[in-house]
């Protein structure tokens, strides 16, 4: 009598697949805090108050950036190009913000404004010329550079209004308004993601665009607002940041696409497109936060900080991979 042809799925094996999806969705949160329990006994200064207020208002600004980053990856792109908005904005914004001259929404509606026709110019350019998002966004990276320079002529802007001052060094209710801003921007940004017919567009988008287009998606609306939000995001950084420096820097940002980005990678966000959380992101921007802080309380200069934070990274994208195949 011939074995019959066993069908069903080994559940030993789909056992494991699923623990190691749950490892893979929660890892990161377990990977921060076994971190911070670890920088806690290595430095005490880590725990106290003053100090993790300081490390999550330093995170305020990548954070920010690396919210309008993961719509985008999700959507299966990139933008390298959020530094320079963060320099522009800054330049903008600083121009407007002098003591007696304008109200503080005057600087504030000005910068906001930069920083979103950047990111629409970048959807538009992506959607209509159908060059790729790295090339696109690279462009206009060095094109931000430019702008930013030429409005400052070169110098910072500094002579910044009080009013204004206070949007990255002022408190509210004894907490840093950075991190209020941090706050309610994490919740708006899971909102859209999670909640909204956009955020579901995204997914889809990212996860197939051809079954996306063919359900009737339009690809490129979906595209072009994505990228306009990604630069409406890198504008407010770019505010809070001006705000905290208390002077526009034509210079300022230089990097900060690289932090935002690898926020989102190691908060789960896949390279690939489809998958991530603002959630995963908050808590990798916190975990890049917490690590520059740990090493910085024990001393560790930036050199080796910078090869700490590579290795964070690369390993954070080989586990992306990893997955991928697994699934």
């Amino acid at each position: 009598m011939e074995n019959p042809v066993q069908t069903d799925r080994n559940p030993t094996v789909e056992a494991y697949k699923t623990r190691m999806r749950g490892i893979g969705k929660y890892g990161i949160f377990v990977a921060f805090l076994l971190i911070c329990v670890v920088l806690s006994v290595v430095t005490p200064k880590f725990l106290t108050v003053s100090n993790l207020t300081i490390v999550v208002t330093q995170v305020s600004i990548n954070a920010l950036l690396a919210f309008g980053v993961t719509f985008v990856i999700i959507t299966g792109g990139i933008d390298l190009s959020i530094g320079s908005t963060v320099a522009v904005t800054s330049v903008v914004a600083a121009s407007f913000a002098h003591p007696d001259t304008y109200p503080v929404l005057v600087p504030i509606l000005t910068g906001l404004a930069a920083g979103l026709l950047l990111g629409a110019f970048n959807g538009l350019v992506i959607t209509k010329s159908k060059v790729p998002p790295f090339i696109v966004t690279l462009g206009t990276m060095t094109i931000g550079r430019g702008l930013a320079l030429i409005l400052s002529k070169g110098r910072p802007v500094s002579n910044l209004s009080d009013s204004f001052n206070f949007i990255g060094g002022g408190q509210i209710v004894g907490i840093p308004t950075p991190i209020i801003i941090l706050l309610v921007f994490f919740i708006l940004c899971s909102v859209v993601l999670k909640k909204t017919v956009l955020g579901r567009y995204m997914y889809a988008v990212g996860g197939n665009e051809q079954a996306a287009k063919a359900s009737g998606i339009q690809l490129n609306k979906v595209k072009m607002v994505v990228y306009t939000l990604c630069g409406g995001l890198a504008a407010l950084a770019g505010i809070l940041l001006t705000s905290r420096i208390t002077t526009g820097q034509p210079n300022a940002g230089v990097g900060f696409e690289l932090d935002a980005i690898a926020a989102a990678i190691i908060g789960g966000t896949s390279t690939s497109g489809g998958t991530g959380t603002m959630t995963g992101t908050l808590i990798g921007a916190l975990l890049i936060g917490v690590i520059s802080n740990g090493l910085d309380l024990m001393n560790v200069t930036s050199y080796y900080q910078q090869v700490v934070m590579g290795i964070i990274i690369i390993g954070a994208v080989v586990l992306d991979s990893l997955n991928q195949h697994k699934n």
